[in-house]
């Protein structure tokens, strides 16, 4: 498991909710983690599986 750069990182990246099967219909889950190319994304709660790139965390400032 990769090391993220903050507990409310590590929360939120590793988040799984257990009533949506779906990361884009849970209203908890807002950061999306692509473990294959070591990026993370802000979740738009749109009705679509829409994400903004982030280079920074939103909690602590670290680079990402």
């Amino acid at each position: 498991m990769k090391r993220h750069c903050c507990e409310n990182m590590t929360y939120h990246a590793n988040f799984e909710c257990k009533i949506h099967e779906n990361h884009f219909e849970c209203p908890d889950k807002i950061i999306i983690f692509d473990r294959k190319n070591n990026d993370y994304g802000l979740i738009i709660h749109d009705g679509v599986t829409s994400s903004i790139s982030i280079s920074f965390c939103p909690w602590c400032g670290s680079k990402l």
